[in-house]
C-alpha cells in the first residue's frame, strides 16, 4: 500500500493549484483526468474516506506528494505533511443514491435544476462543497449525501443519483391555529400557546438563524367561531355578510389575523413578543367582534382544533402559491405552508374540500407541514375524519390518512422529576362533565354526543387489569364463519387486504349479492370509537379468495361509490374504511400522486425510503448467549417512513441489521432512554407476540413492499413503511428550515394494461427544421433557430417548469404504438431507432417525448375519466397589518384541469423561437417581472428631518430634463443599441478634436463607420445640469448643455435643406446609432433631433414642425420605412433617406412596420414639449379649481392610443447561458414626466438567474435620476379579486369633506356634473403633495358599463400604492359576477346600499415586492421609536385626510388664494387650455 505525503494549498492564491486535488503525473502513469481517487489515513481503515476527482496534473508538486485544498483537508481532519493512502476507485462503487443541495437568495426554476443535475452527473462531491455553475449563474452547496443506506461524506453523482434541492430562501407561511386548546395546559403545566411560541417557534427561529436562512415569512393566526343560533334571523344585519353554515347546520365565521406579512428578518425572535401580545387579546376580540350597544347577538364559542378551518387555511396559501409566475422575484425559490396546531393531528373535514386540497397541494408541488404541539395519539395521524351527514345510529365514520401532509409532533424536553412516563393521549373528562362539551367535539375524540346513543355501563370496562385485550382481539379478528352473523369487525390481522387506487376506492365485488345482512351485536361501545372498524368491505374481501382481479381502473371516486349494491341497510356502500389504529391493514394501488415527493427521501439500510424524523423502538437480535440486547432507538432524519419494513418475513428478531445512526457508526442506545421506551419484558413480549401472529399467517399473502411494487401503504409520506404504535414522530426540522423543492424525478409509470384501459392517447409530431425554414423566410429579422436537439430539450424544460417530473423507470415502458386504444392516433412514421426518449408526469397526465432523427414526437396520455372540476366558494374575515378591522373577503378554491393546458401551442412557440404567430397567452402561465420607472427624489431624507410628509413639490422642468435623458439611456440599454459617437460632455468639446474629425470625414458619401467602436460597453452620455454647467468654468461659446458639439447657429431664414445637411454631419450632426440588424443606416431618435435643433434655432421656429416638414419632403422617414408615420417626439426611430445606396455599410429599412415594432421599443414623449420649444407658462391654479380642468392623463387626450406595446427581448445579453434564451418586454407607449412608466419582462424559455442578471443591468443603467422598482401584478389586492393573495387587502383612508365653515359643500360654485371629477382632482392633488405619481392602467371593463372611474398611484419611493374611485353620478352596479358590490361594500365600509360609495377616500396598499430589508432600512432616525418611513407616511396621510390641525382646510384655502391671484391677472388666463405638465 503506497503512502503519499499530504500537502495542502489554498485555491486561487497560487494559479497553478486551482483544483481540489493536485498530483504528479509521473507517480500515476495509469491515471487520467476525470478518475476518482479515494484518500484516507492508513491507520484509520474504517475512518472517513475522502473521494476526489482528478481535474489536472501538475509536475511542480514533487514526487510521492499530493496536495489537497486546505478547506477540504480541515473538514476531513487530514493533517498537513501526514502520510495518506490514495487509490483509484471505480465510480460505480462509490455512487451516491441521493444528494441534497442547498442554495440561498436566488431563484432557480425547475428547468435550471434539471440542467444543473445534468451538469453535476459524473462529478465527485463532498460535504459542504460549493458548486458554481457559471453557464446558469447558479451557486449552491452540498448538504448531505446518502449511499447504500447510510449518510456519507463524499461520493460520485451518477445518472441514477436523486438530487434533492433545498432552498434556504423560501416563501414561508406560518399559520397558528388559535383553537380552544391553545388556552389549555399541557402535561408540564404550560399553555399550548406557550408551547407553540416559546417552544416550537423559538426553536425554529434559532435553527433558521444558525443555518442563516433568509425566508420571506407571513405569520397568520386563524380560528373558527361557532354561533349558537338556529336560523339566520337571530343575527343582526351587520353580521350576515360573512356567515357560513356547516353540514350540521351550525353557523360559523372564520377569522384570520395576519401578524407579519411578507417580511424578512435576520433575527425572528423579536416577532415572538408581538405574537404574545396578539394572543392575550385574540379570543376576546374575535368572539366579541360583532358586539354593539343595545344589540343582542348569538353566543359565540371558539372551535376545537378538530373542528377548525384547517383545509381552508392550506387552500388560502395555495391561492398565493399557484400564482408564483405572476409576481416573480429573483431572490427566493420554494414555497412552504406550515400549520401549527394545539391538536393531535385529527381534523373533521369536508370530503370535497379534501379532494381539492389534495389535488392542489400535489399538483402545485408545495410543501405542506403540520406541526402538532398536542400529544401524539396511539393511532395513525394525520387523520382526516369526513363529515358524516348520515346521522343514523349505525352509520360508519370514514377516515382518510393524507400522505400529502408532512406531520411533526413537537414536545418540549422538560423533565418531570418523579417520572419518565410520557402520556400519548389527552385524558377525557369523566362522566358528568361530558355534557358540557356536547357539540364541541372536544379533545379530537370525535363527536362526544354520540356517547348518549349507547350509554356505557361503567362496570363493563373497569377491570382493565383482568381483561386480556389481545385474546379478545384475536377472537374478534378471526376469519368469519360461513353464515355471517358476527358483528361488523375487521378481518384477521394477518391478511392484508388490498384496495385499488386512491385512499378511498371501492371494491367491485362479485360476492355482494349472496351475503346475508349482518346484524348488530349487543355491543355497547361508543360508536365513534374507531377501534371498531365499522364497515363490511374488509370482511368481504376476506371472503373473496383472490384480490388481484379487482378492477384496477381509476374510475372516478363518485361513480365507483354508486355502483355497488348495498347488502344491508346498516352498511354504507362497500368501501374499505380505514382503521386509524391499524392502517397497514389496507394497502393501496400506487399512483403517480403517491410517488410525487418520494425522491426527496433517502433510502435506509433495508432499501426502504426513510423519514428521518420518525423514531422507532427496534427489537434487537438475540445474541448467542440468548440475552436480549437493549432496544435501540433509530434516528433517521427528514421526511418519510421509518426504517424497518415490517412486512418482510425477517420481522422482529430476524431483523437483518442493527440499524445505526447513519455513517457515524455509533449505536444510539443511550438516547433510547430519553425517548422513554420501556426496555423490559413487556415491550419485548409485545414484539414477540406481534411477530407470532404475523408468522402464523400465510406469508405468501404478505406483499413485499418496495418501490418497484405496485402497492403501497396508506400511511406515511413514502408509503413504504408500516405504521406501528411504536413509531414516535419528532419534528422534521430539515423540512421546516430548508424546505425541499419538488423533486424533478419520480418513478411511477402506469402498466401497459392500465394505459390501454384508463387513458386517452393523443400524439403530434414536430419538425423543427421545416418549421424554422418556413419562418426564416417570412420573418423580417433573422434569428438563429434552435436545433432539433435544443427544441427537444426546451420542450422537456417547459414541462418541468410547469410541475411535470421526469420518470425514471428500470424497464422500457410500452410505446404508443403498442397500445392503440379507440382514440389513439397511430404513429405516422414507421418505427425507427429512437435517439432520445423522455417520460414525464403530473397527476394522472403522462407525456412521452421522443426524438428520432429530426422528428420530435409528443405523446400525451390523459385519464379517460377525469375527475370533475370542483369549486368551493369561501367567505372569511381577515385583519391585515395596519388595518383597523376584520374585513370581509371571499375566495374560490378550484382544482385546475391540467389536461387542458395547450401544450401544442407552447411547443410551436418554442419551435418558432417566439414568433408573433404564437403569442404567450395568460393560460400558458408565463413568468413575468413588472417594474415601474420612477424619478429619483431626495425628499425621503427630508421627511426624516421634518414632522410632516406633504412636502413634495411639483415636478420642475430642470429635473424633467435629466429624467428624460436618463430614460433615453435606459431604453438604449434595453434595446442594446450603441451610439456611433459618444454624446460627449461639453468639457471635452475642444475645437481641435472637431477639426480633426472634419478632415477625416470629408469623403463625399459621408460614410459612417469611420471611427472605430469606442468600447464594448455602452458609450457614456453625460448631461450636466444647467446650473452645474455654469459653475464648471466652461468657455463662453459652449453655453448649450445637450452634449452635442455646437458649431453653428442657424440664421432665422435658413432653408430646410441647409438644416438637413447640418443634421446629417457625422460629427456635429445628430448622433446616429451604430449599425444594428433591422435598423437602417443613419438612424437617430426624434428626441435627439429635437434637442439638437433647439440649440441651433432661434425660438421663432418649432423643431417638431421642421422635422415633420423634412419627412414630407422625403428627407427623413420612420426607420421601418413606412412613409405614413408622422414624426412623433420621443424615443422613436427615424433615418436619413438620402444616402449613398452603394456605400459598404448601407442598410435599407425593413419596410415592414409590424415586424419593426415587434423588434424595437418606441415610446412617445408627452407633456415635455417645453424641453425643445419654449412655451408660455401654464396657470398656477390647481386642477380641481380650474374652469375647465385638464384631463387626468394622456390616455384621455388620445383616445385611440394603446396603453401597452410588446416587443421581442433577447435575454442572454452576456452570452453566458448554454440555452437559447429569449422573452418579451411589454411597456407603456407614452412617457409623461411625473407619471410612472411601466416595463414588464415576460418569459418562458429563460433561466431565472439570467433574467435576473439582465434586469439588474437595467437597474444599474437607470439609476442616476430615475430608478426601477418591482411592483406586484395586483398592487391593491382588493377583496374578492381572482389573482391576489387572499390575506392581503387595501387600507381605506376616508377623506373629510365637511371642513368648510357652515358645513358648505365642496365645489358648490361649479356645475353639478363636474363635481365628481373635481373631487377626484382634489384627491389627486392631495396625493401629489405626498409624493404619489399616477400610473396608467388598461381599462378593466368595456366602455359600455357605467362603472366608477379608478385611478391608481404609486409613491415616488415605490413603497406604497393608492387608488381613488370616483363615482359617476348614475353609478349602479349590475354585474354580480365580479361581486363589485361586495368589493365596494367591504372597502368603503357600508352595508347594503350598493349605490354611490358613501365615503370619499383613498385605498392604500404596500408594495410587498420590495425586499423588506430595504424597507426596514428607511427608518426615520430622529424619531423616538425609530419609526418606519412607510408607517410615518401612512400616519401623516391619515391625519391630513381627517383634517387634524386644520391641515386640509389650510390646503383648500391656499388653493383658493392661488385661484384668486390668477383671476387678477386676467391676461394670464388665456392659456388655461394648455395641458399643464404634471
Amino acid at each position: 500500500m503506497k503512502l503519499y505525503k499530504l500537502n495542502t494549498h489554498t485555491r486561487g492564491c497560487n494559479k497553478s493549484y486551482d483544483a481540489d486535488l493536485v498530483m504528479n503525473l509521473k507517480d500515476h502513469p495509469n491515471a487520467n483526468v476525470g478518475d476518482v481517487v479515494e484518500i484516507y489515513a492508513p491507520d484509520e481503515e474504517n475512518g472517513t474516506h475522502l473521494l476526489l476527482q482528478i481535474t489536472e496534473f501538475n509536475g511542480s508538486c514533487g514526487r510521492d506528494v499530493i496536495s489537497i485544498e486546505s478547506g477540504i483537508a480541515n473538514a476531513f481532519k487530514m493533517r498537513q505533511y501526514s502520510n495518506v493512502v490514495m487509490r483509484i476507485v471505480n465510480p460505480a462503487d462509490v455512487a451516491l443514491d441521493s444528494i441534497e443541495i442547498t442554495f440561498k437568495d436566488q431563484y432557480m426554476g425547475r428547468s435550471e435544476m434539471w440542467r444543473l443535475k445534468t451538469y453535476l452527473t459524473d462529478t465527485c462531491v463532498y460535504v459542504n462543497k460549493k458548486i458554481d455553475y457559471n453557464d446558469m449563474q447558479i451557486r449552491c452547496q452540498v448538504y448531505e449525501m446518502w449511499s447504500q443506506g447510510e449518510r456519507v461524506a463524499s461520493g460520485v453523482i451518477t445518472e441514477d443519483t436523486k438530487i434533492v434541492f433545498r432552498s434556504s430562501t423560501s416563501m414561508v407561511y406560518l399559520f397558528l391555529q388559535m383553537s380552544s386548546e391553545m388556552w389549555d395546559f399541557d402535561i408540564h403545566g404550560d399553555l399550548y400557546f406557550e408551547k407553540a411560541v416559546n417552544g416550537f417557534l423559538t426553536e425554529l427561529f434559532q435553527k433558521w438563524r444558525k443555518l442563516s436562512c433568509n425566508h420571506e415569512v407571513t405569520i397568520v393566526l386563524f380560528s373558527r367561531t361557532f354561533y349558537a343560533a338556529k336560523c339566520l334571523d337571530e343575527f343582526p344585519e351587520h353580521m350576515r355578510d360573512c356567515l357560513q353554515q356547516d353540514y350540521k347546520g351550525r353557523f360559523y365565521e372564520d377569522f384570520y389575523r395576519v401578524a407579519i406579512q411578507n417580511e424578512r428578518c435576520d433575527d425572528w425572535c423579536t416577532v415572538l413578543g408581538q405574537l404574545r401580545k396578539l394572543f392575550t387579546s385574540y379570543q376576546a376580540t374575535v368572539l366579541r367582534y360583532h358586539e354593539r350597544e343595545h344589540m343582542k347577538i348569538p353566543p359565540a364559542t371558539n372551535s376545537s382544533a378538530t373542528q377548525g378551518n384547517f383545509l381552508e387555511v392550506l387552500n388560502i396559501s395555495l391561492n398565493t402559491f399557484e400564482k408564483h409566475y405572476l409576481d416573480r422575484t429573483f431572490d427566493r425559490t420554494g414555497q412552504l405552508s406550515v400549520v401549527i396546531t394545539p391538536g393531535v393531528g385529527v381534523f373533521s373535514v369536508d370530503r370535497e374540500l379534501t379532494n381539492i386540497t389534495k389535488q392542489r397541494i400535489i399538483d402545485n408541488g408545495v410543501g405542506s407541514d403540520l406541526v402538532c404541539v398536542g400529544e401524539q395519539p396511539l393511532h395513525a395521524v394525520p387523520l382526516l375524519k369526513f363529515h358524516n351527514k348520515d346521522t343514523t345510529l349505525t352509520s360508519a365514520d370514514d377516515y382518510s390518512l393524507p400522505h400529502w401532509i408532512n406531520l411533526s409532533f413537537y414536545s418540549t424536553n422538560k423533565k418531570i422529576a418523579y417520572s419518565s412516563f410520557i402520556p400519548r393521549i389527552k385524558l377525557p373528562l369523566f362522566g358528568s362533565q361530558l355534557t358540557l362539551y356536547d357539540d364541541a367535539g372536544e379533545g379530537g375524540e370525535g363527536e362526544e354526543n354520540e356517547s348518549h346513543f349507547l350509554s356505557c355501563n361503567q362496570s363493563e370496562y373497569k377491570h382493565n387489569s383482568l381483561f386480556d385485550y389481545d385474546a379478545y382481539d384475536e377472537q374478534i379478528f378471526q376469519p368469519l364463519p360461513a353464515q355471517s352473523t358476527c358483528s361488523l369487525q375487521r378481518v384477521v390481522r394477518a391478511k392484508k387486504t388490498s384496495v385499488p387506487s386512491l385512499e378511498t376506492y371501492a371494491y367491485r365485488n362479485n360476492d355482494w349479492e349472496n351475503l346475508t345482512p349482518t346484524q348488530i351485536p349487543a355491543m355497547r361501545r361508543k360508536m365513534s370509537d374507531p377501534d371498531i372498524h365499522h364497515g363490511t368491505s374488509a370482511m368481504l374481501a376476506a371472503l373473496q379468495p383472490d384480490t388481484t382481479n379487482l378492477s384496477e381502473s381509476l374510475a372516478s371516486e363518485k361513480n365507483s361509490r354508486r355502483t355497488i349494491v348495498s347488502i344491508a341497510p346498516i352498511v354504507r356502500p362497500g368501501r374499505a374504511l380505514i382503521n386509524p389504529f391499524d392502517p397497514s391493514q389496507v394497502t393501496i394501488k400506487l399512483t403517480s400522486n403517491r410517488r410525487r415527493w418520494t425522491h426527496i427521501f433517502p433510502k435506509g439500510p433495508t432499501g426502504v425510503l426513510i423519514q428521518q424524523h420518525h423514531y422507532q423502538a427496534v427489537p434487537a437480535k438475540t445474541t448467542q448467549a440468548g440475552q436480549q440486547r437493549p432496544l435501540q432507538q433509530i434516528q433517521n432524519n427528514s421526511q418519510a417512513g421509518s426504517n424497518n419494513n415490517n412486512e418482510q418475513e425477517d420481522y422482529g428478531c430476524e431483523n437483518e441489521e442493527q440499524y445505526d445512526r447513519v455513517s457515524t457508526r455509533s449505536l444510539l442506545s443511550k438516547s433510547a432512554s430519553s425517548q422513554s421506551f420501556v426496555i423490559g419484558d413487556e415491550k419485548i413480549d409485545f414484539f414477540k407476540r406481534r411477530q407470532n401472529s404475523l408468522m402464523n399467517a400465510l406469508p405468501a399473502n404478505v406483499p413485499n413492499l418496495t418501490a418497484t411494487q405496485a402497492k403501497s401503504y396508506l400511511w406515511g409520506a413514502t408509503g413504504e413503511q408500516e405504521w406501528t404504535p411504536a413509531i414516535t414522530t419528532g419534528v422534521d426540522w430539515k423540512s421546516l428550515t430548508i424546505p425541499a423543492c419538488l423533486p424533478i424525478t419520480t418513478d411511477y409509470f402506469p402498466d401497459k394494461r392500465s394505459l390501454n384501459n384508463d387513458y386517452v392517447i393523443s400524439d403530434y409530431t414536430l419538425l423543427p427544421d421545416d418549421v424554422n425554414h418556413d419562418y426564416a423566410q417570412s420573418r423580417a429579422v433573422y434569428r438563429k433557430p434552435l436545433s432539433t436537439e435544443e427544441v427537444c430539450k426546451e420542450i422537456v424544460s417547459q414541462r418541468l417548469a410547469q410541475g411535470f417530473q421526469l420518470i425514471v423507470v428500470d424497464e422500457k415502458p410500452p410505446t404508443a404504438g403498442g397500445c392503440s386504444s379507440g382514440s389513439a392516433v397511430q404513429p405516422v412514421k414507421p418505427p425507427c431507432e429512437i435517439n432520445k426518449e423522455y417520460l414525464l408526469s403530473i397527476g394522472r397526465i403522462f407525456h412521452k417525448i421522443s426524438l428520432t432523427g429530426s422528428v420530435i414526437t409528443v405523446t400525451g396520455y390523459r385519464p379517460r375519466h377525469p375527475y370533475p372540476p370542483i369549486n368551493v366558494d369561501y367567505r372569511y374575515r381577515f385583519h391585515a397589518p395596519q388595518h383597523e378591522t376584520y374585513e370581509i373577503s371571499g375566495v374560490n378554491f378550484t382544482t385546475e384541469k391540467l389536461e387542458n393546458f395547450n401544450w401544442n401551442h407552447m411547443d410551436l412557440y418554442i419551435c418558432t423561437r417566439g414568433d408573433v404567430d404564437y403569442p404567450l397567452m395568460e393560460s400558458l402561465k408565463y413568468w413575468r417581472y413588472r417594474m415601474y420607472l420612477l424619478p429619483r427624489e431626495n425628499i425621503v431624507s427630508k421627511i426624516a428631518s421634518c414632522q410632516r410628509c406633504d412636502i413634495f413639490p411639483d415636478v420642475t422642468a430642470d429635473n424633467t430634463r435629466e429624467q428624460v435623458e436618463d430614460f433615453v439611456r435606459l431604453i438604449e440599454a434595453v434595446s442594446k443599441l450603441k451610439r456611433q459617437f459618444a454624446r460627449r460632455a461639453r468639457q471635452h468639446d475642444t475645437p481641435r478634436i472637431t477639426e480633426k474629425h472634419h478632415n477625416q470625414l470629408n469623403s463625399p458619401q459621408q460614410s459612417i463607420n469611420v471611427r472605430p467602436k469606442l468600447e464594448n460597453g455602452r458609450i457614456p452620455r453625460i448631461f450636466p445640469a444647467t446650473d452645474a454647467a455654469a459653475t464648471a468654468g466652461l468657455s463662453a461659446r459652449d453655453d448649450q448643455d445637450d452634449g452635442f458639439p455646437v458649431d453653428i447657429k442657424f440664421s432665422p431664414n435658413a432653408t430646410l435643406v441647409e438644416i438637413f445637411e447640418a443634421m446629417k454631419h457625422p460629427v456635429t450632426g445628430v448622433g446616429y446609432f451604430s449599425q444594428t440588424q433591422s435598423l437602417p443606416s443613419c438612424t437617430f431618435v426624434s428626441y435627439d433631433a429635437l434637442m439638437w435643433l433647439k440649440t441651433r434655432l432661434n425660438n421663432g421656429r418649432h423643431p417638431l414642425e421642421l422635422l415633420e416638414a423634412m419627412r414630407k419632403e422625403r428627407m427623413i422617414c420612420h426607420a421601418s420605412g413606412d412613409w405614413k408615420k408622422p414624426v412623433v417626439p420621443g424615443f422613436v426611430f427615424y433615418y436619413v433617406v438620402q444616402q449613398d445606396k452603394n456605400a459598404k455599410d448601407y442598410a435599407p429599412p425593413l419596410s415592414d412596420y409590424s415586424a419593426f415594432v415587434n423588434e424595437w421599443l418606441e415610446i412617445e414623449f408627452q407633456g415635455c414639449s417645453f424641453l425643445w420649444y419654449d412655451e408660455p407658462l401654464t396657470t398656477p391654479v390647481p386642477n380641481f379649481l380650474r374652469d375647465s380642468p385638464a384631463p387626468q392623463s394622456w390616455t384621455e387626450t388620445c383616445s385611440n392610443k394603446r396603453v401597452y406595446r410588446q416587443s421581442h427581448l433577447e435575454i442572454d445579453v452576456n452570452q453566458k447561458s448554454d440555452r437559447m434564451e429569449w422573452g418579451h418586454v411589454k411597456h407603456h407607449t407614452v412617457l409623461q414626466p411625473g407619471f410612472a412608466f411601466e416595463i414588464v419582462v415576460e418569459w418562458v424559455t429563460s433561466s431565472g438567474p439570467i433574467v435576473a442578471d439582465l434586469i439588474g443591468g437595467w437597474m444599474r443603467k437607470a439609476n442616476q435620476f430615475n430608478f426601477l422598482v418591482s411592483v406586484p401584478a395586483d398592487p391593491m389586492a382588493e377583496p374578492f379579486t381572482k389573482k391576489s393573495d387572499p390575506l392581503r387587502g387595501p387600507i381605506f383612508i376616508p377623506l373629510c369633506t365637511t371642513f368648510l365653515p357652515n358645513g358648505a359643500a365642496l365645489f358648490d360654485e361649479f356645475p353639478e356634473e363636474s363635481r365628481s371629477d373635481r373631487m377626484l382632482f382634489l384627491q389627486e392633488a392631495i396625493l401629489a403633495k405626498f409624493g404619489f405619481l399616477p400610473c396608467v392602467l388598461e381599462k378593466k371593463y368595456s366602455v359600455g358599463k357605467d362603472l366608477p372611474k379608478e385611478y391608481q398611484y404609486v409613491h415616488c419611493t415605490g413603497n406604497m400604492f393608492a387608488l381613488i374611485r370616483c363615482a359617476t353620478n348614475n353609478y349602479q352596479v349590475e354585474s354580480p359576477i365580479l361581486q363589485e358590490a361586495n368589493v365596494t361594500r367591504c372597502v368603503y365600509g357600508h352595508t347594503n346600499n350598493t349605490n354611490v360609495p358613501k365615503k370619499v377616500g383613498f385605498l392604500w396598499a404596500w408594495n410587498h415586492m420590495i425586499p423588506n430589508k430595504k424597507w426596514k432600512a428607511q427608518t426615520i432616525n430622529n424619531s423616538a421609536d425609530g419609526e418606519l418611513f412607510q408607517l410615518k407616511m401612512l400616519k401623516d396621510f391619515r391625519e391630513f385626510c381627517s383634517n387634524s390641525d386644520q391641515r386640509l382646510s389650510t390646503f383648500w384655502s391656499q388653493s383658493q388664494e392661488l385661484k384668486r391671484k390668477a383671476q387678477k391677472f386676467e391676461f394670464n388666463n388665456n392659456n388655461t387650455d394648455e395641458v399643464k405638465p404634471k
